[in-house]
Order: structure tokens, then sequence, then C-alpha cells
């Protein structure tokens, strides 16, 4: 066990698989918590990229949920590509959950590509709705059958930060290539020597067995992956996102939008949360592409395909702070001295965060 204190409250995290990464508060009635929360990392990440995080969660909701801050995809096991991660993630998830067994509630929070990941691994944690039978005649059982749930766990919140929803390929989707379509074309060709199965899926290379780009089988239910209908299950699905500074995520990708939809945005939407410049409330709806361009098309099947679903937009600035070249490691505050002024976008979450 290693403790670490966190403001006023002392946190605990306990050792799973040797590695310390399972958030609980320490004076807290830790059974009475059935709300697993799990963190997941970016590329080239580590365990302790979400402990900040962890910490203020526990400390905010001692009761309510603990963390687990996911240790199975870092550093170089990150580029082994979305899928492989997801299927280790999932493993993952299912072992937590044997360790918990009063859990009954299921969050994600994930950072840049571990968004995707995220995406993917519930996809195969998906479990239909059960057929009812003669037994299920209380309204409660009825209301359990009825829906699909995460392995047997109510899905409640799916939040990304900085994640590359429709993909890093071109139109200033990566901006430090500063949208020069030289540089965009060169990255396609020579990501996979970099980041290898990741880079592939990430610039939509990827054509695996001849079926198409991984990103596109995920914005539909696709052989034994439910990826869409896992999605659907969770009572929030949010995406935070820098508006700029970021270099390896651009605003677009990362909050699901086309050029002509991103807002403007004026100043602070609440004094708490100083860095938070806009927020939206996207209802989910059906709509045909009108995308002409070969370039565009999978981008706009993508902005598509997600936009079925309703989605909480933060938008999220940091262009008067020191540190706003490092924006993609701020909204995450992966180091806790380097990156603290993206506490209030914790914060943010945290209180907006269904228990």
């Amino acid at each position: 066990m290693g403790n670490g204190d966190v403001g006023n409250g002392v946190c605990s995290s306990e050792s799973v698989d040797g590695s310390r990464d399972v958030w609980s508060c320490k004076f807290s009635d830790s059974a009475s918590a059935d709300h697993l929360v799990v963190m997941v990392n970016g590329i080239l990440g580590s365990v302790t990229d979400w402990k900040f995080a962890a910490e203020q969660f526990v400390k905010s909701l001692p009761d309510k949920v603990f963390v687990h801050c996911s240790e199975r995809n870092v550093s170089k096991s990150t580029l082994d590509g979305v899928d492989v991660m997801g299927d280790r993630l999932a493993e993952e998830v299912l072992e937590v959950i044997q360790r918990k067994p009063n859990v009954n509630k299921i969050s994600f929070i994930a950072h840049s590509v571990g968004g995707l990941v995220a995406r993917y691994t519930i996809g195969k944690l998906y479990r239909p709705p059960k057929i009812k039978t003669v037994e299920d005649s209380s309204a409660n059982e009825c209301d359990k059958n009825s829906k699909g749930t995460i392995v047997g766990l109510e899905a409640m919140n799916f939040i990304t930060v900085a994640t590359p929803h429709l993909g890093s390929r071109g139109h200033r989707q990566v901006p430090f290539l500063f949208g020069v379509p030289l540089f965009e074309k060169a990255a396609s060709c020579v990501i996979h020597l970099i980041f290898r199965r990741t880079g592939r899926h990430l610039f939509l290379t990827d054509t695996d067995n001849g079926k198409p780009p991984l990103l596109k089988r995920m914005i539909e239910d696709h052989d034994d992956c439910y990826f869409m209908s896992a999605l659907q299950l969770f009572k929030r699905r949010v995406v935070y996102s820098n508006v700029g500074y970021d270099h390896i995520v651009g605003w677009r990708t990362s909050s699901i939008r086309r050029n002509v939809e991103l807002p403007k945005w004026v100043g602070t939407v609440d004094e708490k949360y100083p860095h938070v410049v806009y927020e939206e409330r996207c209802k989910g709806y059906n709509e045909q592409s009108e995308a002409t361009s070969v370039e565009d098309k999978i981008e706009e099947e993508l902005v598509i395909g997600l936009s079925r679903l309703s989605w909480e937009k933060v938008d999220v600035s940091f262009h008067r702070i020191r540190q706003r070249f490092a924006a993609h490691s701020v909204i995450q505050v992966k180091d806790k001295i380097a990156h603290i002024e993206g506490a209030d976008v914790i914060c943010h979450m945290i209180d907006h965060f269904l228990t």
C-alpha cells in the first residue's frame, strides 16, 4: 500500500499486479463505493499520468468512486495499435471488477489516443439486453433486462480529453505539421515507422485484410465489437478539447466538429473554471454525407457516425499561461507541478460527474 496526501484529505492506492493504480479514500467506507472510474493514458504514457486527477476524484467523491489508472498500455506498448491496446484494457477492467464485487457502475476518462482505446474496449465489454423471462416480473428486473450493459455494469460517464476521434490525417488535425499538405502527406507515409500500428490507425492507413480503417469500423457495431451500442449506453458522453496550442491533437478532431462548426468564444464561461471557454450540449442526429473530395470522405463519415449520439463538448484554452505550448499535457495535469494550470478542468469533470 502507498499513501498520498491530497489537500486536506488522504488517499490511498492499492497494489494491483505490482503497480499502484487503484485509488480510494483512506478514511471513507470503501465498501460503499460502487462506481468504478477507469482512467486511460495516451500514447507513450504511464500509469502516473492520471495520478493528480485520480486523487482529486477520490477526495471529492470519497464514498462514491474508486479509480483505476490503467497499467497495461504504457510506454512503447502504446504503439501496438488501438485494437491490441483495447483488448488488453478490456482484460484489465474485467480483472479489476473481479476484485471489486460491489461495483455496479462504470465510467471511463481517457486522454489522447487513450480515448480511442477506451472506445474500442467498451465495444468488447458490451453485453446485449437479456431476453425477458417469466421470472423477470418485477419492474426493476424488467428495466435491467431491457438495456445492455458494460460487462454487467451500468454505463455512466464516457469522457475523453484531447482525443483524435476523427483521426490525425491531414487538414490540420496534427497542428505541428502547420497544415502544409506536403508535410501531412509525408507524415501519412512514414508515421508507421515512428508510431507503428497505432500510427496507422491514427492516420487511417490501416487496411487489415482489406477491411476499412479501424476508426471507420468503430462508428458501427462491427463483427463481435458493439462499438456504437456500447457508447450509446453511457448517460453522458463528454469531449474536452484544446482550442489552441495543442500541437499533437487539433481542436476539430478532439471536439468531433467540422471547421464551420467550431464555435467563436470570448472568454471564461465560469470564474470557477478559468480555462473553460465554451460549453455545448449537442443532440444526436442523423444526416447524409455531402463530402465530395476523396480527402474529406472518411473524416466526414466519422463526424456523421459519432454525431448520431449526443455529446457534451467542453472547449478549453490555456492561451494566457506560460505553459500554453504544453496544452496537450496541461489539460490532463500530467505533472502536478508543471501542469497545475489544468486543475480547473479536472474540477469541472468532477463537478459534472454523475454518481
